[in-house]
């Protein structure tokens, strides 16, 4: 009967051996469709924070009508509704706090840059024109970017930088759910910081160039979980919005899962919407965008 129990004993450890060992590989194989994925959700990043941040900046250039008096200067699309209270056409003083929704319907609203919206964001700040920091508090309201959907509630300060040439600097604390169109779900908590570096000076948003920096943790569908940390600094450029629909062309993010480790490479600046990834030595190209 010992040798018996002792028998199964070494069965039992064998398995659950055996299977800690498979779980863990599985854990740690970081996909290029994954990596594709969290592309996807670093450019829906990237426009919901333009958004944002200029419907906040469209009350500075007018607080009465709350938009900029050219078109030109904003990413934004003519397709939004914008709604805003106190209603415009109402002055607003400092100290107030301002909500403003945008509307981009449920037909779907193609941005300045080809992105495809729908839904609503919320933006809700305090007005106040000589502060050197901002703090917005958003949220969406059956929002999706290019089919996929978003939901949460998050926030951004935006601090204007000291020195010979002061330019905004934008720091957003993530904290959301992405539905993809084939149901998968994944979740994100983390950090980006964004600077405008050129562009900043003139009225026109397509010579805007922005840096980004930061690190998130991602959670995908099969629960593991995996962090990214931005190596290189991601360059985005405004004016590949017409050749080219992604943005983002240059930098690396270094994913991180377990023991392993690969890394998504954005190239050298040029407008195109392929990424290096590499991994254990192995690189492909994947293809970003909607």
């Amino acid at each position: 009967m010992k040798t018996k129990i002792l028998i199964w004993s070494l069965i039992t450890c064998f398995l659950i051996i055996s299977c800690t060992k498979d779980e863990e590989t599985v854990n740690s194989n970081i996909t290029a469709e994954e990596v594709t994925a969290n592309a996807k959700l670093d450019i829906a990043n990237n426009d919901v924070s333009d958004i944002v941040e200029d419907l906040e900046a469209q009350t500075y250039a007018n607080s009465i009508s709350g938009r900029k008096s050219d078109s030109s200067s904003s990413s934004l699309s003519t397709c939004g509704t914008i709604t805003r209270n106190p209603a415009f056409g109402t002055p607003i003083t400092p100290g107030t706090v301002v909500t403003k929704t945008i509307d981009f319907g449920t037909a779907g609203c193609v941005l300045n840059n080809g992105n495809v919206l729908k839904g609503k964001i919320t933006a809700t700040f305090t007005y106040q024109p000589e502060a050197t920091s901002h703090t917005i508090n958003y949220s969406f309201d059956n929002f999706y970017h290019n089919g996929i959907k978003i939901d949460g509630n998050k926030s951004f300060t935006r601090v204007l930088s000291t020195g010979a040439n002061p330019h905004p600097v934008v720091t957003m604390n993530m904290d959301l759910t992405a539905t993809f169109p084939n149901g998968d779900v994944y979740t994100r908590v983390g950090q980006r910081v964004r600077e405008i570096i050129e562009g900043y000076s003139t009225p026109s948003w397509t010579d805007n160039v922005y840096q980004v920096t930061g690190s998130w943790t991602t959670t995908a569908p099969n629960a593991t979980s995996q962090t990214s940390t931005i190596t290189s600094p991601l360059i985005i450029k405004m004016s590949c919005a017409e050749p080219k629909k992604p943005l983002i062309v240059q930098g690396i993010i270094t994913i991180t899962r377990n023991n392993t480790t690969a890394s998504l490479d954005y190239g050298n600046g040029d407008c195109d919407n392929l990424a290096v990834f590499t991994k254990n030595g192995i690189s492909i190209n994947i293809v970003i965008g909607n």
